[in-house]
């Protein structure tokens, strides 16, 4: 039993770092839900405290997520129009075009809402748009690097139980 567990948290882990970049796996969560199955390995000791901190950075990361692209676009420039219209887009994006619309979504909305509010700056629709694009590109990277820290507590789990476990 106890290797079925140990295999299938590290299946979470796997599975949470590759939802750093499928936008149709929550990253972070699933990652965190190796986590918590791994806890459950008698021989393995996960300090609760950490537990529910890496849940608390998992959940943070998560709902971050959704608004970094819009924040990337007011960065680089945009207006509300590029806020409203990245946010917007993100939704739309994810509705009719699936994993491509997170990537696209944002980016074309930010596009249009500025160029809706302010429709003499287009530059600055194409700067808030790539704002929008950086912005996604920086939330990958922050899933990424929190799956591959949960993968480091699941490998450091191991090793420290390695003499009781194989």
């Amino acid at each position: 039993m106890d290797n079925l567990l140990i295999l299938l948290s590290g299946c979470f882990i796997l599975l949470g770092i590759a939802g750093s970049f499928l936008p149709i796996i929550p990253g972070p969560i699933t990652a965190w839900v190796g986590i918590l199955i791994l806890s459950f390995v008698p021989h393995i000791s996960i300090d609760f405290t950490l537990i529910i901190l890496s849940f608390c950075i998992a959940l943070a990361i998560f709902i971050l997520d959704y608004f970094i692209p819009s924040l990337g676009a007011k960065k680089f420039g945009g207006g509300k129009g590029s806020v409203y219209g990245s946010s917007i887009g993100l939704i739309f994006g994810i509705l009719f075009l699936g994993p491509f619309g997170l990537i696209l979504g944002p980016f074309l909305g930010a596009f249009l809402g500025e160029l809706i509010i302010n429709k003499d700056n287009k530059k600055g629709a194409l700067k808030a748009a790539i704002g929008a694009f950086l912005g996604f590109f920086v939330g990958v990277f922050i899933k990424f690097l929190t799956g591959l820290a949960f993968g480091f507590i699941y490998i450091r789990s191991l090793w420290n139980a390695k003499g009781l476990l194989f």
